[in-house]
């Protein structure tokens, strides 16, 4: 019996301690706790060690205060000009009070879900089909104020919502297609028929500029080929004033003066002249001819004469 006591206060120690370990919270980051005293709310508990008081608080409500992802079922709703869709809507939202995301509703999901169906409608049923499917934009802004506003009080903040997906019935939705085929084949003629215009430019413009650049060819050969014909021209004239100026500074005399007259009325002989009009000191030529062979035969041996 001594030893019961100990054995008692033992076994009491631990369960305290038991006692004590399950009632140590550890809050993690983006997360609060709702601490519930007796059944009615005491605190919010944030990140960080909390001790509860056993058998006394209690936490309510585990509250993730990240952004979530609501993915909602296509709901049927009815256009301004009577044709029945499928929406199915996707909202983004955070919990931004956890007590009254704790106590301002019950289950708040499905009170969001049937408010989004609900504003959905509304809106959609002011818009006529083709407003619908153009005004995306619009109606996720009109959405999100409507829904940002009504879940204040449930500690709900709505950030977006999408519509994900727009159903139009469907005899509509062939008609669509229908229509969108057409002009996908009207925009891909368009722009064949834009390419053969910008190829045939091309081919034109190409063309042209083929021909400007023969004939710049030709022009430039037909340049060249004059500055040759003139150069040649000038070389001649240049020799020839060169032979006079070299004639005149051997002073000449009257025979010699006579034989190149002869070889030029021989040189125009041997042209195409049909008529030739001799000049009247060509007749003596024959005696000038045997005067110069007189004078070469005298100048002959001295030019060969060998020097001393």
């Amino acid at each position: 019996m001594e030893y019961v006591g100990p054995v008692v206060l033992i076994i009491l120690g631990i369960f305290v301690l038991l006692v004590l370990a399950k009632n140590i919270v550890v809050v993690q980051q983006s997360r609060a706790f709702v601490i519930e005293r007796l059944g009615a709310f005491q605190t919010v508990w944030g990140v960080g060690l909390h001790m509860k008081i056993p058998f006394v608080e209690r936490v309510a409500k585990n509250v993730s205060l990240k952004e979530q992802v609501a993915d909602f079922a296509p709901q049927p709703v009815i256009t301004k000009d009577n044709v029945t869709m499928q929406i199915d809507t996707v909202i983004y939202f955070q919990i931004t009070d956890p007590k009254l995301y704790t106590y301002g509703v019950e289950r708040p999901m499905n009170a969001i879900e049937n408010l989004t169906a609900t504003t959905l409608r509304n809106i959609i049923g002011d818009l006529e089909l083709e407003q619908t499917l153009t005004s995306r934009d619009h109606i996720n802004t009109q959405m999100r104020a409507i829904l940002d506003e009504a879940t204040d009080p449930w500690g709900i903040k709505v950030n977006r919502v999408e519509l994900k997906n727009i159903m139009p019935p469907r005899d509509i939705q062939d008609a669509m297609e229908k229509q969108m085929r057409a002009e996908r084949e009207r925009r891909e003629a368009v722009l064949q028929a834009k390419g053969q215009k910008e190829s045939q430019i091309l081919v034109a413009e190409g063309e042209k500029q083929s021909a400007i650049l023969r004939a710049d060819a030709a022009k430039q050969a037909a340049i060249l080929e004059a500055e040759g014909k003139a150069e040649a021209i000038l070389k001649v004239q240049q020799a020839m004033a060169d032979s006079i100026k070299m004639l005149n500074a051997a002073n000449p005399n009257d025979q010699v003066v006579k034989i190149k007259a002869l070889e030029a009325f021989q040189a125009a002989a041997n042209g195409k002249a049909t008529k030739i009009i001799v000049p009247s000191e060509i007749q003596g030529l024959a005696g000038l001819c045997a005067s110069a062979k007189g004078v070469f035969d005298s100048v002959e041996p001295n030019a060969t004469k060998p020097e001393r």
